[in-house]
């Protein structure tokens, strides 16, 4: 399964992407990301965006090999309201 954002300033999202475990290691994820970026370019979009998890090299192997170019890192942190700060 992959998804996509509308697109905004030209730009789109690629996401969520999920291959059931049972259906990994088949190529399907490839093929749905690689669509779903087709699609959105042949819709319009200037640029195709997705966001991966660094820790996961597979993912990241397949996403490099149908075009995505790693352009940066990030770290989001949230905090959560403390009793005291109430």
């Amino acid at each position: 399964m992959a998804g996509r954002s509308a697109m905004v300033a030209g730009v789109t999202r690629v996401g969520p992407v999920y291959t059931p475990p049972e259906g990994r290691r088949n190529g399907y994820g490839t093929a749905v990301t690689a669509a779903c970026t087709a699609g959105a370019l042949q819709a319009g979009a200037e640029h195709v965006v997705l966001f991966t998890d660094l820790a996961n090299p597979i993912s990241n192997s397949i996403y490099q090999q149908i075009g995505y170019r790693p352009v940066s890192d990030r770290v989001i942190l949230s905090f959560r309201e403390s009793a005291s700060d109430r």
